[in-house]
């Protein structure tokens, strides 16, 4: 029995020893642990990449391991109607204080996004990475110039030898990402090839060609010639259906300095504004226009277009902008899905091309409908961890352009590097152009919910002012002042109804305000289950958008009221200043003065009571336009 008890009790001892090892063992394991991560984070920290440290060693092992695709090198493919590359900008100095890092690896034609999330227990990290695959992606440590060489340069040669081309590069991505920079170093690679081209090409034909630009923006639906102080222009359609910016100037360069310095007087002169994400964010689409006419005739050589897209934000990223700032990214945001919808058209050469969707492919109509063609599209990410979904909202658009399949460049890219390993002697060297060992599977998760959310916006997307031809309207007198013998400017009438302004310019706006009381009704009927949450989502994006669309045609009007009100009362200043002259001269008819100072001054009364019923009415559209911007904040998506 003793015997017994002495054995039970020495196996607990043994059984409390052995616990007793393994904990200490899990502890010297925990210490060297954090004393490895510890270091890790110092070098990360020396190297210049603060931030989450198992994030950035699981980024790393992936790009070490054989589940990354093989980076093959780039070829030019002068074939394509539409090439389509992505360029990741290298981390910035004020990410890098606010602890982010880089979370993009590009390995052409494939770029990947590691979206670092934690599991549901909060503490368990992990990496979810989207792939996709375009004709090119270039990285941190390649440069314009490659870019520039690669998809942009054989655009050059066809505007230039393919008779009556036409060109359109684009850059686009949220803000801050590296558009601007890109577009700017590309202009300039243009300015040099051009008039080398254009050299040969006068040797060739034995004429000279003319070099023309025009540089004008797109901002809150309205043009601005950047090289003629910001002047207001009207886009036409005639009868010839060519689209025609009227007013828009035209400088010739007869060198590459010269172009050099238009181009940069336009760039100057662009809107930009401080947003959520980046003090200095291009507001505008800049659309600078490079015509080859030949001298002394109307012959067009070709055209290249030159786009740098205003930055893209969410919605949920404009909560705190305010209206302004607010009506600027719903605008972009519509003008991008239109433009998407022209490209795809323009790739799969549809019959119909909605060039009206939106005022920038409106203008750019001869490029989307020309059987000559070619449009270029350089998406720019950031490769900051806390833009993933930014990044990966950029990359989606692009990859919804083309539609392409997974796997398709990379085959062409290997074909063609194994007919030839050095498609570019004297070029920067390329990375090694084997085929990825495996096909990449699936090209990225795709949000059902968004995607119906945008074919709606792209299907109801209309123009704030329809008809472009519309003249503005100007204000006759009312009956009074003619019986009066007045005959200032306001007395050309053209048909406004002067009895009742509140209804000008309503239209949809008014019919909105109806449906917005039916909608926030609260209470029985009023249909706030959660099915009828999820349907009303849509409706309220496509509302708020058709709002903001409304209030800038609202504004307009506005505006044009008022310089009509301004200009007619220095008329009557101005009659006021004869009348005095009058009476106080030779012609003393002291009833004639009164009764035409009783006329000028009710003219004057009821220019100020139309011009304030107009502003109460805007006013109460701005508070409409408030009101659905908060309801239908952090439902949009940034395209």
């Amino acid at each position: 029995m003793s015997n017994n008890k002495a054995g039970g009790g020495g196996t607990c001892l043994s059984e409390i020893q052995r616990l007793q090892r393994e904990r200490d063992e899990r502890r010297r394991n925990m210490e060297q642990i954090k004393l490895e991560r510890a270091n890790e984070e110092q070098r990360n920290r020396e190297l210049g990449n603060p931030g989450d440290v198992d994030f950035q060693r699981m980024i790393r092992l992936y790009r070490q391991s054989k589940e990354a695709p093989v980076e093959q090198g780039h070829i030019r493919n002068m074939d394509n109607k539409i090439c389509i590359c992505v360029r990741k900008r290298p981390i910035s100095s004020k990410e890098v204080k606010k602890m982010d890092y880089d979370s993009v690896t590009c390995l052409n034609p494939v770029v990947i996004v590691h979206d670092c999330k934690l599991k549901v227990d909060g503490i368990s990290k992990y990496l979810d990475n989207a792939s996709f695959e375009f004709d090119h992606t270039f990285h941190e440590e390649d440069t314009t110039e490659d870019i520039y060489h690669y998809s942009v340069q054989p655009l050059v040669d066809f505007v230039v030898n393919a008779g009556g081309a036409r060109a359109t590069v684009f850059a686009y991505g949220q803000t801050g990402s590296g558009k601007t920079f890109t577009m700017q170093g590309i202009q300039n690679y243009v300015a040099e090839d051009l008039f080398a081209l254009l050299g040969q090409y006068a040797a060739r034909h034995g004429r000279e060609v003319q070099v023309l630009v025009s540089y004008f923006e797109i901002y809150g639906g309205r043009c601005q010639d950047l090289l003629n102080s910001r002047e207001r222009l009207n886009v036409r359609e005639d009868g010839a259906g060519e689209v025609i910016v009227s007013d828009l100037m035209e400088i010739q360069a007869d060198s590459i300095q010269t172009l050099h310095a238009i181009i940069e007087t336009g760039n100057r002169n662009r809107t930009t504004h401080a947003t959520e994400s980046n003090d200095v964010s291009s507001r505008s689409h800049a659309i600078c226009q490079i015509a080859l006419r030949c001298e002394g005739s109307s012959e067009l050589v070709g055209r290249l277009s030159l786009i740098d897209l205003a930055g893209s934000e969410r919605g949920a990223d404009t909560k705190s902008h305010n209206r302004q700032r607010r009506m600027e990214g719903a605008e972009i945001n519509k003008s991008l899905l239109a433009l998407k919808e022209c490209v795809r058209a323009l790739d799969s050469n549809s019959s119909h091309v909605p060039y009206r969707a939106s005022k920038l492919t409106l203008v750019l109509k001869d490029s989307f409908t020309n059987k000559r063609s070619r449009t270029v599209m350089i998406a720019a990410v950031s490769p900051a961890a806390s833009s993933a979904d930014h990044t990966i909202n950029t990359l989606r658009y692009a990859d919804r352009i083309k539609e392409r399949v997974v796997g398709g460049q990379a085959a062409k890219n290997a074909a063609a590097l194994a007919a030839n390993p050095n498609p570019n002697p004297g070029r920067k060297p390329d990375s090694n152009g084997s085929p990825p060992q495996s096909a990449l599977n699936g090209n990225k998760d795709r949000n059902v919910r968004n995607r119906e959310i945008q074919k709606v916006l792209a299907d109801h997307i209309t123009e704030g002012n329809p008809n472009p031809n519309r003249a503005q309207p100007k204000y006759p007198p009312t009956s009074q002042a003619d019986q009066k013998g007045y005959k200032g400017p306001a007395a050309q009438g053209n048909g406004y109804k002067a009895g009742n302004p509140q209804q000008h310019g309503r239209g949809v706006l008014a019919q909105q305000e109806e449906e917005e009381d039916t909608y926030s009704g609260s209470g029985e009927g009023s249909g706030s289950g959660e099915g009828f949450e999820e349907e009303e989502d849509t409706d309220l994006v496509d509302r708020f958008h058709q709002t903001v669309q409304d209030l800038f045609a609202e504004e307009e009007d506005l505006l044009n009221m008022h310089m009509s009100v301004i200009q007619e009362n220095a008329e009557l200043l101005t009659e006021e200043g004869r009348l005095l002259q009058q009476i106080q001269g030779e012609n003393n008819d002291i009833d004639a003065y009164a009764s035409r100072l009783d006329a000028i001054l009710q003219r004057k009364q009821e220019l100020i009571s139309l011009l304030r019923d107009k502003l109460d009415h805007f006013r109460k559209s701005l508070a409409r336009e408030e009101k659905q911007s908060r309801r239908a904040a952090g439902r949009m998506t940034a395209y």
